[in-house]
């Protein structure tokens, strides 16, 4: 029966992570497809980085929602529905017609996409036993770096090929085969709760959920950091092909050299917070934080091509290594019952900052006439902003599970 359980938990840990995966490639296509979309709308820096923040507008308005949705009618529908909703908007990607038409859709394709996140969060805190959680939680996450090696390899050679339209096409259609797996697999005799050790914790709402005050530190964490990861993922590939000089193709296979090297060091950081950095998670993340802006500052200021790749890696490297923190500590300090709904918040922080990325960057390389030094300095201060909020994380009161459990009536939470 044991072996039997843990071959469920790791088929749906699978399933859950290939839904990651795809939702990183239709992500990811448009970052890659915007070379070319801009040539077809005639769009300037600032008007590129708004068609690349109206994703990330619709996703960050449904974290909250997500979370709450999920909590109340479980993972596997949330699941199931964000999947076929993204791969509608995926194929109509492809058919925009006009700026405004090719944002509205971006930003519904965001919405659907946005309740993903705490629903597979949700499954995770379902299915697995607690101690087993921050690892499973950080294995799933590590498909977003993944996607990241994933994507230029598949997306690159078929937006040369095929043209950009053709293929959202080809994504959007591999999603509805995906939800459909999801779909079976994620049936509610599969995600039966596991009973192994006992939660007290009862449900809560969302307002005692956000009183938590680990959930907000870490909604700022994940706001910098995503700030971060999204700046240098939207613009990037214009950097390597307008100031570097590299052609589309040699842009996209270099740029899977960083995202495999991230989703390395999520993997192996889950890891290491389950075992031997359990505790010292403020550590890590201030530590690693700084090492991120160090990165920032050598890979803007690299005198060729292969230093700004490498230091485009380190810097994947350690903020994976703050990703995979940011992540798992929900898992060991907050009930199953109300995981979906912290997800949500801390998920919601990382998005605003990823809306406001690419339009940010977008709007100070065009007025200071196409340099990018305002745009690395505004991912240097998010950075900082990370830092200060894992500054201020009490270890001895709030890295625990039971100075955060919610009682619901309680004034101590």
């Amino acid at each position: 029966t044991s072996s039997k359980e843990n071959n469920k938990r790791h088929l749906i840990l699978a399933l859950l992570f290939l839904g990651w995966c795809l939702s990183y490639l239709d992500r990811l296509a448009m970052n890659l497809g915007i070379v070319y979309i801009a040539k077809d709308f005639n769009l300037s820096p600032s008007v590129m980085g708004i068609v690349l923040s109206s994703f990330f507008a619709g996703y960050a308005l449904m974290q909250v929602p997500g979370g709450w949705l999920t909590d109340k009618f479980g993972s596997g529908k949330v699941v199931t529905v964000a999947i076929l909703f993204w791969s509608l908007f995926t194929v109509l990607t492809g058919m925009a017609w006009s700026l405004m038409s090719m944002i509205m859709i971006r930003f519904l394709f965001g919405l659907g996409e946005g309740a993903y996140p705490a629903a597979s969060s949700k499954a995770i805190a379902t299915v697995f036993p607690k101690k087993e959680r921050p690892g499973a939680q950080t294995i799933m996450m590590s498909s977003n770096s993944l996607g990241g090696v994933i994507a230029p390899l598949i997306a690159t050679p078929l937006l040369v090929w095929i043209g950009w339209r053709s293929l959202f096409w080809v994504i959007g259609i591999l999603g509805i085969f995906v939800a459909w797996l999801l779909w079976y697999y994620l049936k509610p005799a599969n995600l039966q709760v596991d009973s192994s050790e006992e939660e007290v914790a009862e449900k809560a709402s969302f307002k005692d959920v956000i009183r938590i005050p680990i959930t907000w530190k870490l909604a700022i964490m994940w706001f910098g950091m995503s700030t971060v990861i999204w700046g240098l993922i939207s613009w990037m590939p214009p950097y390597l092909v307008g100031a570097r000089g590299l052609d589309l193709m040699s842009m996209g296979m270099l740029t899977s050299i960083p995202a495999l090297a991230g989703a390395i060091a999520i993997v192996i950081g889950g890891q290491l917070i389950q075992s031997y950095w359990s505790g010292k998670e403020k550590s890590v993340a201030i530590i690693n934080s700084f090492l991120v802006i160090v990165c920032l500052y050598l890979l803007y200021n690299a005198p060729s091509v292969t230093f700004v790749i490498t230091f485009l890696t380190l810097c994947y490297v350690f903020h994976g290594l703050v990703f995979a923190t940011i992540f798992s500590l929900p898992h060991k300090v907050i009930s199953k019952t109300n995981i979906g709904s912290a997800i949500g918040v801390i998920n919601l922080g990382g998005m605003i900052g990823a809306f406001l990325a690419p339009m940010v960057m977008g709007y100070l390389i065009e007025i200071f006439n196409g340099s990018y030094t305002p745009a690395f300095i505004y991912l240097i201060v998010c950075a900082v902003l990370s830092i200060t909020a894992a500054a201020v994380i009490n270890s001895k009161r709030e890295l625990s599970f039971e100075d955060n459990r919610i009682i619901i009536g309680s004034k101590s939470l």
